[in-house]
């Protein structure tokens, strides 16, 4: 099991798309009238969204054989989590109890992005945070058996592929992974990228509102907890950190809290990512 992709390659994309008053760890909402330009970025993103990025839920065993298929792309062969499958399909048993979104970029038809909601139906149906990491879940008070199985979900496998991860300026910052190739995406398109990550945690947010399982629950490294702290989804750790694929802790939040601490750009943010995924 893993939960989120690496902050390594998550807290750049959070940290751009952050205002700027929360990265100066102010986690309020700023006041009316002095919105940071990173917020008036965020409004400008929003209002273009979907002519660029198209946010699905993979319910046909096409779309989902998709998904796995960017998920061995991003976790064993470009990050090399686990080993390679010889049919390219990452999947595991939580899968078939998980809801599956993917954010499509419109021009090449491509997968820019997936994330999962896990969900559990009874008790015998832990969360993979509960099975695999269940020591580290120390807070007696936000534990998931506090609370009925169909009010708790899992956040897991956020993947988003090398092409929308990499910048222009990754030539002039001497990165060895290069640059995107103007060709192949415009200047504007460019523009939405940082935005990919942050719009698959709005998906998953969505998710916990269309099924109204509001205790969402999530194993990440603290750093991307911090950066999603930034642009107002305010993580409340539930137990130390611990080692697995790396240093992660599990966290907790009500996503019912969610939309009155954003600020009015990712909160529009999500509201065209909500109509997306449940308009059909």
């Amino acid at each position: 099991m893993k939960g989120t992709m690496s902050a390594e390659h998550l807290n750049k994309e959070l940290l751009e798309t952050a205002p700027r008053s929360h990265q100066r760890g102010i986690t309020a909402n700023p006041s009316p009238g002095k919105s940071s330009l990173a917020s008036d970025e965020a409004l400008a993103i929003s209002k273009h969204f979907s002519q660029y990025l198209q946010p699905q839920i993979a319910l046909t065993d096409e779309y989902k054989q998709e998904v796995y298929n960017l998920r061995h792309q991003v976790y064993c062969e470009e990050l090399h989590y686990e080993d390679e499958k010889s049919d390219h399909l990452e999947c595991d048993e939580f899968d078939e109890r998980a809801i599956h979104c993917c954010i499509r970029h419109l021009g090449s038809a491509q997968l820019a992005g997936t994330v999962r909601l896990i969900t559990a139906n009874n008790n015998s149906e832990l969360l993979p945070l509960q099975e695999f990491c269940s020591t580290a879940l120390t807070h007696a008070d936000l534990h998931p058996q506090r609370f009925l199985p169909r009010q708790i979900c899992e956040i897991s496998r956020l993947a988003v592929p090398a092409a929308f991860r990499k910048r222009q300026t990754d030539q002039f910052a001497g990165v060895a992974t290069g640059a995107i190739n103007e060709s192949t995406f415009s200047v504007q398109e460019l523009r939405f990228f940082p935005y990919i990550a942050i719009s698959l945690y709005m998906a998953a947010i969505a998710m916990t509102y269309k099924t109204r399982r509001f205790h969402t629950f999530v194993m990440m490294e603290p750093r991307l907890a911090r950066s999603l702290n930034f642009v107002g989804i305010h993580f409340q750790p539930i137990g130390p950190c611990i080692e697995y694929h790396g240093k992660r802790a599990p966290y907790y939040i009500d996503s019912r809290t969610i939309k009155s601490e954003l600020s009015p750009g990712y909160r529009k943010l999500l509201a065209i990512v909500q109509t997306a995924l449940f308009s059909h």
